[in-house]
């Protein structure tokens, strides 16, 4: 009985040994990815200003002037749903908006706003905003095209 209680205490030993060498291995494993993958992100997602994106918006042309009560409104809804992943000027959950039409067209931000799932499903730049963002995704919050519009209108105001 003795020689069991020995040999099991051995086998805890060297399953314990092992245990804490592979525990350190893998985190250095886990530490170069997360390297390998922060340098990829920082030019990852092109700018790409011809693409339209996957939805109903096929073309939208601004006024030269901001409509300021069409922003007003956008305003307003946008401080109510889109503040939970956004701030105007920094990262978050999802990107900052402030210079988004540096970055995007006004068709693809439109829908984008009106079919996240689409864009997710089929677009090549919101493919790559969703790894970068660590696949957190955009919720449908079922807006109407004018509501959109009006989002889309405050954003040219940051």
């Amino acid at each position: 009985m003795s020689r069991k209680l020995i040999w099991i205490a051995l086998a805890t030993v060297f399953v314990a040994c092992g245990g804490k060498q592979e525990k350190k291995e893998s985190f250095e494993v886990n530490r170069s990815k997360s390297e390998l993958t922060s340098d990829q992100e920082s030019g990852s997602v092109p700018i790409d200003m011809d693409n339209k994106g996957i939805g109903p918006i096929k073309e939208l042309k601004f006024e030269k002037e901001i409509n300021k009560e069409l922003a007003a409104r956008g305003e307003s809804t946008f401080n109510m749903i889109c503040t939970a992943c956004h701030l105007t000027d920094q990262r978050m959950i999802g990107p900052a908006m402030a210079g988004i039409y540096e970055r995007r067209s006004p068709e693809w931000v439109m829908n984008m706003i009106l079919n996240p799932d689409g864009m997710l499903k089929e677009d090549p730049i919101a493919q790559a905003l969703l790894k970068e963002y660590n696949n957190m995704i955009m919720t449908n919050q079922n807006l109407s095209e004018d509501e959109a519009r009006q989002i889309a209108e405050y954003l040219r105001t940051l």
